[in-house]
């Protein structure tokens, strides 16, 4: 066996504090660590609620991809509940679909984009 788990997606930002502040009080992520030497050297581990593969923001991403590059997805249990909350704390979620999967596969879904524009697509399955 080369590997055997998934551990961590690194996604770049421009600007921590909106990123963390998107991350943590929007959607709800949980801050593992938060680590700063200075603006551009600073990285804020996350995990949603219920575990999993941990989510590192990161100034630092040169060797990464480019802000706004991104998709990540993540599951709900209510995607009509999840969207309702986050434009009710301000974010701008697209309007719930139910295609993820290709036509007809009835897969709840919408996205919303971080402050740096990478994609989260928050899927009911």
């Amino acid at each position: 066996m080369i590997v055997n788990k998934f551990m961590m997606l690194s996604v770049g930002v421009t600007d921590m504090g909106a990123a963390k502040e998107f991350y943590v009080d929007k959607l709800g992520l949980q801050v593992k660590s938060d680590y700063r030497q200075d603006d551009n050297n600073w990285w804020v581990s996350l995990t949603p609620p219920e575990g999993g593969v941990t989510i590192t923001l990161t100034t630092n991403y040169e060797n990464l991809m480019k802000p706004g590059t991104l998709k990540v997805y993540f599951t709900a249990s209510s995607v009509e509940a999840s969207h309702k909350e986050l434009s009710e704390k301000g974010a701008r979620p697209e309007e719930i679909k139910t295609d993820l999967f290709g036509p007809g596969s009835g897969v709840k879904w919408f996205s919303v984009a971080d402050p740096d524009g990478n994609q989260l697509l928050i899927a009911q399955v």
